[in-house]
């Protein structure tokens, strides 16, 4: 199993941020679960990395050409893959993973869950899509979702699919007991 992680290229301006995914990293690999994320050394997404790959896991890095140049790849990687975009790399993740966990990050990450999240509204995939909320980072936007459920702009079922949780073990328990909403028609991405 892999799980694609969406986090911050900074640390963010509390220690917790960093501890979480670091502590997060760990499980992954005490769980053997492999890693895919963007594959940058800084901030959070490197802290990530570093914590896989210390506990003997797998960590899958996608990177596009132009943040190569820019210095920004992890040197420690058990598999880098360079790609030409943005898109590209969004595509190539989200087909190596078996579900999406966003980590506390700023509008990269939030862009790639909602990505994710939309993918599976509207059946492209049957993957397990969560949050990880260290430090109650993502407690005003949980509020939001639920507001937007109200205003009747989410259905409660699409809401109820993200799965939110603060322990990291809770969280990967979801994960794995995750069952796809039976009333999605879900369409082979392969085919899209």
């Amino acid at each position: 199993m892999r799980l694609c992680v969406f986090c911050g290229s900074s640390s963010g301006t509390r220690e917790a941020y960093r501890a979480g995914a670091e502590a997060f990293g760990s499980l992954l690999a005490r769980r053997q679960i492999g890693l895919v994320y963007g594959g940058a050394r800084a901030g959070l997404m490197g802290a990530l990395a570093d914590a896989v790959l210390a506990g003997g896991g797998q960590v899958i890095g996608v990177l596009p050409e132009a943040l190569k140049e820019r210095e920004l790849a992890h040197p420690g990687l058990t598999d880098l893959r360079i790609v030409a975009s943005m898109h590209e790399r969004k595509a190539l993740m989200a087909s190596l993973s078996d579900g999406f966990v966003a980590l506390p990050g700023g509008i990269g990450t939030l862009e790639e869950l909602f990505e994710v999240w939309t993918w599976s509204q509207l059946g492209l995939h049957a993957k397990p899509c969560a949050l990880l909320d260290v430090d109650g980072f993502y407690a005003g936007l949980v509020t939001f979702m639920d507001h937007v459920v109200a205003q009747g702009f989410l259905e409660p079922t699409q809401r109820s699919a993200l799965i939110v949780e603060q322990d990291t073990a809770v969280l990967l328990e979801r994960i794995a007991s995750y069952r796809p909403d039976p009333t999605v028609s879900w369409i082979d991405a392969s085919e899209t």
